[in-house]
């Protein structure tokens, strides 16, 4: 009375524009990672270039700041250590990649 009887329907022929609608309905994923990519990934990739180029121009003498936010001087070099100078007389040892900026010469005094 109510409910009224379901007929099956029948498939649509296949048409070339399959293809055309599988594209279309990737399209925004496709955009969606290009986005992305420049966005996020490109600049990322950038940062970590400049990074490890300051890391490997550190010499003696320069003036840093840690990942913790300790000042320091270098005071001994080594291939994945560094001593920084934080005070007359007190050295201590940390890894290359903690240090995060180097700052002007007689920044700390």
């Amino acid at each position: 009375m109510f409910i009224s009887s379901a007929f099956a329907q029948s498939a649509p022929a296949a048409t070339g524009g399959d293809l055309q609608s599988t594209l279309m309905s990737m399209l925004p994923l496709v955009l969606m990672f290009v986005v992305l990519y420049f966005v996020m990934i490109r600049p990322q990739m950038k940062k970590q270039k400049e990074h490890k180029a300051m890391i490997d121009a550190l010499a003696k003498g320069d003036e840093v700041v840690t990942v913790g936010g300790m000042l320091g001087k270098v005071s001994k070099m080594g291939d994945s250590h560094i001593g920084l100078e934080v005070s007359n007389g007190v050295e201590v040892q940390v890894q290359r990649s903690a240090v995060v900026q180097v700052l002007p010469k007689g920044s700390i005094k």
